[in-house]
């Protein structure tokens, strides 16, 4: 943590941050991304003074009980029944469209 009176971060840090994340940010975006995240970390330095020996870990924000059931092999769906309701199929397979090249939907095209 740095001094009080200090920004959270250095304007090199911002731009060290900015080259990580690949984004190009003009001057006064930095200023601006400065502050803000200067903000943020106040924000979680406020948060790390909060003593928190006495309380219990918890896995969701409201108390919830998870249903586990055990994990048991069980017959699976037959081929034909899992491809019932595929929208296209081509013998055992699912068609669906190619998410490499825009508009290919066919196998082998």
């Amino acid at each position: 943590m740095r001094d009080e009176g200090t920004s959270a971060l250095t304007r090199t840090e911002v731009e060290e941050i900015a080259v990580l994340a690949r984004l190009h940010l003009e001057p006064e975006e930095l200023d601006r991304m400065q502050r803000e995240l200067g903000s943020i970390l106040a924000h979680f330095e406020a948060l790390a003074a909060v003593d928190t020996a006495g309380v219990p870990a918890m896995t969701h924000a409201v108390p919830m009980d998870l249903r586990l059931r055990p994990d048991l092999a069980e017959p699976s769906l037959s081929q034909d029944a899992a491809l019932a309701s595929a929208p296209r199929r081509e013998g055992e397979l699912i068609v669906v469209p190619s998410s490499i090249t825009p508009g290919r939907t066919e196998p082998g095209s």
